[in-house]
């Protein structure tokens, strides 16, 4: 139930900041075109966002190999649905969860962290994904995602309708409006996706450990990743889907690392690390 109230507060927050945008850069229309586009989001991002991202990453589904048969023996532990199993073609080691709900979910993991990763690591990497499952906080995830892609399009909009004159109908064009929704909306969307994504990274590693059983398995394959992210960052990444991935595929930007979907790794490692004496 208060995963449902979060999806519904979320998609409404981040609809009325596309109607907002579109207001600004044009008028009233503008502010139907953004409405209209929101109603169609909102229904894709719920049926449609886990096929969207994982077409972004070029997934390939598969039903064999270590990355299947570590997360079926999680399922198989945990009691949880199996969900679609997805191999990305990047070098750079990550790995996310996607879907709307446990029947209907997907993991991928990156050929890079399936080469790097022990067969320990890879099931603290996989137990932290069943975790976003099981907690049903993937779908505002995808959801995040979805709307931060289109927010960042109507900023680069609004950077055109600077350019060529202002797109509104009235004549009060308001360029002071226009330049509001390039700075100010990706930012927003930036800020719901770190609220968003901060919270659910604390609550996966924990039930990531405890499903895996032993936080050391995941402590370790995030110092990995860490470092491994930090020296050969993901290229093409999409930074509306960044806050994803078990850790930052921006972790190579200094700015982006500034303002990360993610917390600090350090402390990550260490409420795992903790763990093992405290738990």
């Amino acid at each position: 139930m208060l995963n449902t109230a979060r999806t519904v507060g979320l998609m409404t927050l981040l609809t009325l900041l596309l109607v907002w945008a579109g207001n600004a850069i044009g008028g009233q229309g503008g502010m139907v075109f953004a409405l209209l586009m929101a109603g169609v989001m909102n229904f894709g991002s719920y049926w449609f966002s886990d096929k969207i991202v994982l077409k972004m990453y070029r997934g390939k589904e598969i039903h064999s190999g270590p990355l299947y048969e570590v997360t079926a023996e999680l399922c198989q532990r945990g009691n949880l649905p199996m969900p679609k199993v997805y191999s990305l073609p990047q070098d750079t080691p990550n790995a996310f969860a996607t879907g709307r709900n446990p029947q209907n979910a997907a993991v991928a993991a990156t050929e890079g962290l399936i080469r790097i990763l022990t067969r320990e690591e890879l099931s603290g990497v996989m137990a932290h994904e069943m975790a976003h499952v099981k907690h049903r906080d993937i779908l505002i995830g995808s959801i995040a995602a979805t709307f931060a892609g289109a927010i960042s399009m109507l900023a680069h909009m609004a950077q055109f309708a600077m350019i060529f004159g202002g797109g509104r109908d009235d004549e009060d064009s308001n360029p002071l409006a226009l330049i509001a929704v390039m700075i100010l909306a990706p930012m927003a969307a930036m800020l719901v996706q770190m609220a968003v994504s901060r919270s659910r990274e604390y609550a996966a590693d924990a039930g990531g450990a405890a499903l895996c059983g032993n936080p050391l398995y995941l402590s370790s394959a995030l110092r990995k990743l860490e470092m491994a992210n930090k020296q050969m960052p993901m290229h093409n990444v999409n930074e509306a889907t960044a806050h994803m991935f078990i850790v930052s595929p921006l972790s190579g930007k200094k700015l982006a690392s500034l303002f990360s979907t993610h917390p600090p790794m350090e402390e990550r490692i260490r409420r795992l690390e903790s763990g093992i004496h405290t738990g």
